[in-house]
């Protein structure tokens, strides 16, 4: 189906004809080329000459005199124009490929000038296929055909710029089937042309499932190597948060991640151990030093509140003691009730309640006399 379909193609390439050019004046020698079942117009000269005559090879094809086309074996494949020059062959076939002379004669016939010229006649290119081709360890193969054009000439681009070496580990950017490293993705083109004809074709491209990855694991081996990431059991998976498991004392696994090896991503999967290992002397450091200032300065502030707190309900209390009176007796003399003199009071049975201190202000009124006699 794909041959009928590519035959139907080039069929209506060669149905509808291409016209090229060339321009042959003084060039012997030239190379010219003209597409199959198309035409090609040959600038011969400038000024047209009194007499001249072209050769295929070494058959007389056209021949011009007197200001006209005196001979000529094929008026509908053959044609010359004297306005401008050209000289057209229509309806190219394989066989036109050849070598054609032009022969410049004076009046009398004497040859003034002699110049040739080689016609090649190539086929278009009608179609280009791209097939990609995913390899054991990750490499990409991509292959291109074209259909149709004889003598066809490679090129490829990877998003717009030539393809470097960099990014191929087999071929060239000049060759038909290339293979890319496993890092490489973007928009791949390859282009086909020949001498008169030019087409293309892209495919985005991605990577074939492999990552690179740079591990030591519990056994201490070191293991750096492109693995495809669904089956990838020679490390650790990577978590985004780390297990109980992964907290385990003496589990040093460290594990290193990249899609390319100039990238690295490392896991969370490391013990405290690991970390500081991996972390300068001096930062940890100051990091413990910041620790032990905060630590300081929060201690001091508590102490100071404490202080502070026991000194103010010292200051509004403490154990005061109420005084009681009781049993106050005063001694008479005689029947004339005299004013007790204070060295004669006798005081007895003072107790002291045990209750908080207060600050009282006596006034006149709060003496408290109990059975005055």
């Amino acid at each position: 189906m794909e041959a009928v379909v590519g035959l139907v193609v080039m069929l209506l390439a060669v149905s509808h004809g291409v016209e090229t050019k060339c321009d042959v004046r003084q060039k012997d020698g030239a190379q010219c080329y003209g597409a199959l079942g198309g035409t090609v117009v040959l600038q011969l000269m400038d000024r047209v000459p009194e007499r001249f005559t072209i050769y295929k090879n070494t058959i007389k094809i056209l021949t011009w005199k007197k200001n006209e086309i005196s001979q000529n074996i094929n008026e509908v494949k053959y044609s010359f124009t004297s306005n401008d020059g050209t000289f057209r062959i229509n309806n190219l076939i394989r066989s036109d490929t050849d070598e054609y002379t032009l022969k410049i004669h004076n009046s009398n016939g004497v040859l003034l000038e002699e110049q040739t010229l080689q016609l090649s006649i190539q086929a278009p290119v009608s179609s280009v296929r791209l097939v990609s081709e995913c390899l054991s360890q990750g490499e990409m193969r991509m292959s291109c055909s074209s259909e149709g054009g004889d003598s066809p000439q490679y090129s490829w681009t990877l998003d717009g710029r030539t393809l470097t070496e960099d990014k191929l580990l087999s071929g060239n950017h000049e060759t038909d089937s290339i293979t890319l490293r496993q890092d490489v993705s973007g928009d791949l083109t390859c282009s086909v042309k020949n001498h008169i004809s030019h087409l293309q074709k892209y495919q985005s491209i991605s990577t074939c499932g492999f990552i690179f990855i740079n591990c030591t694991d519990s056994n201490g081996t070191r293991i750096s190597q492109w693995v495809f990431a669904a089956n990838n059991t020679l490390c650790d998976e990577l978590t985004t948060t780390p297990t109980a498991a992964d907290t385990t004392v003496g589990k040093k696994t460290a594990v290193t991640v990249s899609l390319k090896p100039s990238i690295n991503i490392t896991s969370s999967n490391q013990t405290v151990t690991s970390f500081f290992r991996d972390v300068p002397w001096f930062i940890v450091m100051a990091g413990l030093l910041a620790a032990l200032v905060v630590l300081l300065v929060v201690g001091g502030a508590v102490i100071y509140a404490l202080k502070k707190k026991k000194a103010n309900q010292l200051e509004e209390g403490g154990d005061e003691q109420e005084l009681t009176y009781a049993d106050v007796r005063i001694k008479q003399r005689g029947r004339v009730q005299q004013r007790a003199n204070p060295e004669e009071v006798e005081y007895g049975q003072i107790k002291f309640s045990e209750r908080p201190r207060r600050t009282v202000e006596p006034t006149d009124d709060d003496c408290v006399y109990a059975k005055v006699r």
